[in-house]
């Protein structure tokens, strides 16, 4: 059985709806990150990374939400969670692949500053310039990435688990909703999906 380590309020939940829409056997374990027990030994020894989501499989430890992702879509295959067609396939990747190494990455300037610099007036910088590189990113999404109704067109998808993750952080981090309508559609139709609910009364109880 698979086991999915969570934190609410993380990038996790992307993982912990995609496993609830695959329909598969699983159990999770919150992290307490507000007391720092992602970096206890006891978590380390699982993900040395001292991050969430980390996914334990039959066959090992799987990290990194796009890897999750995909593995948990191929593990049921029958729900078409990601695209059968190689190059659809890629497209999805590329697109989880953006909000992991960038989308994200913008987010965490605004209160993960010392993972790249040692001066409060570094972080200061990098807090200011959030609204900046986040309503960017969310702009090019709206703009090129969302075909509608879905991420992928009319197939839902786990890059939809993963927008709407990330979309949830948007307005806190400056980034005007009002001007994405197709994001701000995705997000409404994301949060109508039973497995959406599912998830998110278990991560909020």
């Amino acid at each position: 059985m698979l086991k999915l380590y969570y934190a609410p309020g993380t990038c996790a939940l992307a993982s912990h709806i995609t496993l609830k829409e695959a329909g598969v056997d699983y159990t999770v374990e919150r992290i307490d990150t507000k007391n720092s027990q992602q970096t206890t030994p006891a978590y380390l020894a699982i993900n040395p990374k001292g991050r969430v989501p980390a996914l334990v499989t039959d066959h090992g430890v799987l990290t990194e939400t796009p890897a999750i992702l995909a593995f948990v879509a191929q593990s049921a295959p029958g729900k078409k969670l990601m695209p059968e067609d190689p190059f659809a396939f890629a497209q999805a990747q590329s697109f989880n692949s953006y909000l992991c190494s960038t989308v994200h990455v913008n987010h965490a300037h605004k209160g993960r500053g010392a993972r790249w610099a040692t001066e409060q007036s570094s972080f200061d910088d990098m807090k200011r310039k959030v609204p900046d590189s986040m309503s960017a990113a969310f702009a090019l999404i709206e703009r090129d990435m969302v075909k509608g109704p879905w991420v992928m067109g009319e197939q839902y998808t786990a890059c939809d688990a993963y927008l709407f993750t990330l979309t949830g952080w948007a307005e806190a981090d400056g980034v005007d909703l009002a001007k994405l309508p197709k994001v701000t559609a995705h997000r409404q139709r994301m949060s109508e999906r039973p497995a959406v609910q599912q998830v998110l009364a278990v991560e909020k109880g």
